[in-house]
């Protein structure tokens, strides 16, 4: 079985067409087809079926696709690993951090990072919770601070510290000018994020639970904690880590807490990883750092 010919099958099976692969690849149709060929033989099954000018599929093919992205994982963190040994580089370490807590966390992590590794390489990459599980589902990030995951065999995560999640608004919206409960929230509009991220599920099962709509979302975004001067100018709502408001970073000092005890959301942040990946040493280095002193981090 070639390396190759599974590069090309996972192509063809992500475009499910053949032309269109053979011009992402560059390389021609009936090239492909031949490689395609190749591996049908070699595993005597096929592995497309045609519909019309698509192909997709067959059972046995969904399978083979599982396997040849694993494998390439696997070969991807084999040549990591085998770099960093013969470098004796400390290594690069692809991490992903929730865009709620990056400001107020990663600044002193990284510092006392590269105060014992000076030579270490950063790969940053901010972004929701889904976002953040389907890159590292995907090989694509090493690890991830983002709030704990529980439900994926895939993913193993542990927990690191525990933050809260509260609406805010303008200091001069009229939510200030009296008493507040849960339905006063229905009438103005929202920024939060998308319905896959695990604060938006919980705010939505709030409302639900209180018997309310759920949020009129009027910008839906994965980076809430750059829009606090759109937040301030507008009656919108939104939703952010408490120490990201406590900070005042961007301009957070505009805006102001509506403190409701049903809309506050106590999480736990964790540090996920894919089951059974290779971390580099400086990875390794950043795990335990975090396991030892995530609080002092995280103040």
């Amino acid at each position: 079985m070639d390396l190759r010919d599974l590069a090309y099958f996972e192509t063809i099976a992500e475009l499910g067409h053949l032309g269109r692969a053979a011009e992402r690849l560059g390389r021609s149709q009936p090239a492909l087809t031949k490689s395609i060929q190749r591996l049908e033989q070699s595993l005597g099954t096929s592995l497309f079926q045609r519909e019309g000018r698509r192909i997709r599929l067959t059972p046995a093919g969904e399978l083979m696709l599982r396997r040849a992205r694993q494998l390439r994982q696997d070969i991807e963190e084999t040549r990591r690993e085998v770099r960093d040994f013969a470098s004796g580089l400390v290594g690069n370490i692809r991490l992903g951090c929730a865009a709620t807590m990056a400001e107020y966390l990663l600044p002193p992590l990284v510092e006392e990072l590269l105060q014992r590794a000076p030579e270490v390489t950063i790969s940053l990459s901010l972004g929701q919770d889904d976002v953040l599980r389907e890159a590292l589902r995907g090989g694509r990030l090493d690890m991830a601070i983002c709030s704990r995951i529980l439900d994926d065999p895939h993913l193993a995560s542990e927990p690191l510290l525990q933050d809260q999640v509260v609406v805010v608004a303008s200091r001069e919206h009229p939510l200030f000018d009296g008493p507040v409960a849960i339905a006063d929230l229905c009438r103005y509009r929202w920024v939060l994020p998308a319905p896959g991220v695990s604060s938006r599920r919980w705010m939505d099962a709030t409302f639900q639970a209180h018997g309310l709509p759920p949020p009129q979302v009027q910008i839906e975004t994965n980076a809430i904690p750059m829009l606090p001067n759109l937040i301030a100018r507008t009656r919108l709502l939104s939703f952010v880590a408490r120490e990201t408001l406590d900070g005042g970073l961007h301009g957070m000092g505009q805006l102001r807490e509506v403190r409701l005890a049903e809309t506050t959301l106590t999480r736990t942040m964790g540090l996920a990883v894919r089951q059974g990946a290779y971390l580099s040493p400086a990875a390794q280095l950043l795990r335990g750092m975090l396991r030892e002193h995530a609080g002092r981090f995280g103040g």
